[in-house]
């Protein structure tokens, strides 16, 4: 369990989870040549420092300054209603739409991915406490098209949801293939889905003539106490025909973009996280801030980005609608046009014919 999602919980329900999520990962054997690989898990390429008592800290602050503060009637943002039927028929021109957080139906290549699919209420180990969503999802699985792929950047909560991948791995006409981090494939196992592949920093694998490219981010690992770093962490590189996108997943701000634009090149489209980034003393290993994110799609060189990871769950300090007029702050400030870094509705979708 991640500490953001921890921070939801009352105590009782944070034992009985924490139960409930113990020994759901099995640490692979690590390999010593790997700078990465540790004896004690994986860790990231540019370490920053980590304190065992910031997350307590956080905590008695928040409960001293009564954040996240919500508005009278919560939290609610414009939607739109996408068009199913040119949606389940479409495996010609790239599009993206934005199901909520960092879920996206990516078409492209004649494919349908999915990143970070999480369809479901809460995202949290148990279904009676936890972070909640604010706007439903902007499809739902009966508007699904067939999904051909899932990219799975880490097995935090918000990222790697149980009851979606269940249910997609029985969508009719069979499972979409999972390309996970390292360390991933016994979990999906144990839970009866076996179309998975897992991948190391660098490594790829190519289905249908597109090409995933698991990627270093700056982020870490965990479902319980138990498993910290245990399974690693990263971004996806896809490489179609018609289009290129990278798939940030959570991450803080590191070297890693420099280094992925150099081996891979420059990116069409980058999905990027601009929200859970408060109070930025914790937050800030883990989590970009908008002005972070404005240099991540200056570093990988990035023709247009998209925001994602805000306006769904309230995992941290900051007002949920912040993060977009930050962003807008941001690319100001960058003299970057605003149609470079776009922030989409709930359900949205772009068509993304490269230019």
């Amino acid at each position: 369990m991640t500490s953001t999602m921890i921070s939801r919980l009352p105590i009782p329900a944070i034992c009985l989870a924490l139960c409930l999520a113990a020994g759901c990962t099995t640490r692979p054997a690590m390999d010593p040549t790997r700078a990465h690989h540790t004896e004690a898990g994986f860790r990231n390429n540019y370490p920053t420092g980590w304190r065992t008592g910031s997350f307590w800290k956080w905590q008695w602050e928040r409960w001293r300054d009564g954040v996240p503060k919500r508005p009278e009637g919560g939290w609610h943002f414009p939607e739109v209603h996408p068009d199913i039927a040119w949606l389940k028929a479409n495996r010609n021109e790239p599009a993206l739409t934005w199901i909520g957080h960092a879920t996206f139906l990516l078409q492209a290549g004649g494919m349908n991915i999915l990143t970070d699919p999480h369809l479901t209420e809460r995202a949290s180990p148990v279904g009676f406490a936890g972070p909640v969503r604010v706007m439903p999802p902007g499809l739902d699985f009966q508007q699904l098209p067939h999904i051909d792929a899932v990219v799975v950047s880490h097995n935090h909560y918000d990222h790697l949801d149980e009851g979606t991948v269940k249910r997609l791995a029985r969508q009719p006409g069979g499972s979409p293939r999972f390309f996970v981090p390292l360390g991933q494939k016994a979990w999906f196992a144990g839970r009866g889905i076996h179309d998975v592949v897992e991948l190391d920093w660098w490594a790829s694998q190519t289905l249908n003539g597109v090409k995933f490219t698991f990627t270093p981010v700056q982020h870490w690992s965990a479902r319980s106490l138990w498993d910290r770093n245990h399974t690693l962490w990263g971004g996806w590189r896809i490489d179609a025909a018609d289009l290129s996108v990278f798939f940030a997943g959570d991450t803080g701000y590191s070297k890693d973009f420099g280094d992925i634009r150099e081996r891979l090149g420059p990116v069409d489209v980058a999905l990027l996280p601009i929200g859970a980034y408060a109070p930025r003393w914790f937050m800030s290993v883990m989590h970009v801030d908008p002005a972070e994110a404005v240099k991540i799609h200056v570093d990988l060189g990035s023709r247009r980005s998209v925001a994602m990871h805000w306006g769904t769950f309230v995992l941290t300090d900051e007002p949920l609608d912040e993060p977009p007029l930050r962003l807008a702050h941001a690319l100001q400030q960058a003299g970057i046009p605003h149609e470079r870094f776009i922030v989409m509705k709930h359900g949205e979708t772009r068509k993304l014919a490269t230019p």
